[in-house]
């Protein structure tokens, strides 16, 4: 195959594994950071974000971009990045479409990709010392405690958003830590990820299509700003937790695979396919969102009955996410023939 050629494939490999995290991070209990890491790039994700240090800054004040960009290793952020942005104006869509209309079997896939998950990570692990199964078994009983909280109220204070970003990054850079669930239980899903992103994909059409009337619309502007300190809540959560996990996975990489199984071990009650969703009322009344869809408050958990003809198409859905978590393997181990 010519360098060129294989060139662009793992360009065009990279955007699609930037587009997979995205979608991925939009979903309540799945996590943007268990796609990096399965499709084998989510160390190199948190090396290059470390890369953002005093030295970059450095080098871009000084003017010196070519330098910049080499060194935080740009061209591997710039194109998971611009995938993951794609994916919220438009494999996000779909997924939302999806689980409004078939709810089950999305969850299901989503289980039987995070059991294959586990297996995935847990294979090549082979430290069973006491502290590694008491951190993996944390990581469980973290994983769970979450799925059962209630949510708090939506708050749009900008420096609660900035936090909200801060938080709701955790999910590119801790597997299986669901960051959008995080965000439904600080109360913000919805107006960070549903509203917000729909103003925002508005704005830019106005944009595109040289009509700036909306910089006058007060509505339009508060989520403008409201974006703003989330999306900058999570460029600095993702450059602090990327030194904090750069450091651990240096020095306690074994430790921190075993904090990851238990994440992801513990996130399947999240994505438990079974489930009665909660939707949130106030005074007997459903709360809506700009979709004009009942907003999600938590979700009642039930075991499947047999008898029911929807539990067998779930159980072939569980295996057919184990069958999606068999091709990112294959897609991560960067098999592309040479000739």
């Amino acid at each position: 195959m010519p360098e060129n050629t294989r060139s662009f494939l793992d360009k065009l490999l990279l955007f699609i594994k930037g587009v997979g995290m995205g979608a991925a991070n939009k979903v309540p209990g799945v996590s943007g950071g268990l796609v990096a890491f399965v499709t084998g790039f989510y160390e190199e994700l948190i090396y290059s974000l470390q890369k953002i240090n005093r030295k970059a800054f450095k080098l871009l004040l000084d003017g010196r971009f070519k330098s910049f960009y080499q060194y935080v290793n740009g061209r591997f952020l710039l194109l998971v990045f611009a995938g993951s942005t794609f994916s919220y104006f438009s494999v996000s869509r779909v997924l939302d479409f999806l689980i409004q209309n078939f709810e089950l079997y999305v969850w299901a896939t989503f289980f039987g990709m995070i059991l294959g998950s586990i297996y995935y990570v847990a294979k090549d692990f082979n430290d069973f010392s006491r502290s590694n199964l008491f951190t993996m078994f944390l990581g469980v009983a973290i994983g769970i405690s979450i799925s059962f909280m209630s949510p708090a109220k939506e708050n749009d204070n900008l420096w609660f958003v900035f936090f909200c970003g801060i938080i709701g990054v955790s999910g590119m850079t801790l597997p299986g830590l669901s960051g959008s669930f995080i965000l439904i239980l600080m109360g913000n899903y919805v107006l960070l990820l549903v509203d917000s992103v729909n103003e925002l994909y508005k704005a830019i059409q106005d944009v595109f299509s040289w009509n700036f009337d909306f910089i006058h619309d007060q509505v339009r502007m508060r989520y403008m700003k409201i974006i703003a300190s989330f999306g900058l809540g999570s460029i600095f959560g993702l450059v602090i937790t990327s030194h904090i996990l750069g450091f651990l996975l240096k020095r306690y990489h074994q430790l921190i695979t075993a904090l990851i199984i238990g994440f992801i071990g513990g996130s399947l009650g999240i994505v438990w396919p079974w489930k009665k969703t909660i939707y949130k009322m106030e005074e007997g009344v459903y709360l809506f969102d700009s979709l004009d869809n009942r907003i999600v408050e938590n979700y009642q958990r039930y075991l499947p009955s047999i008898s029911d003809p929807t539990t067998w198409y779930a159980l072939f859905y569980i295996l057919f996410g184990l069958a999606i978590l068999l091709v990112l393997d294959w897609i991560g181990r960067d098999k592309i023939p040479s000739s």
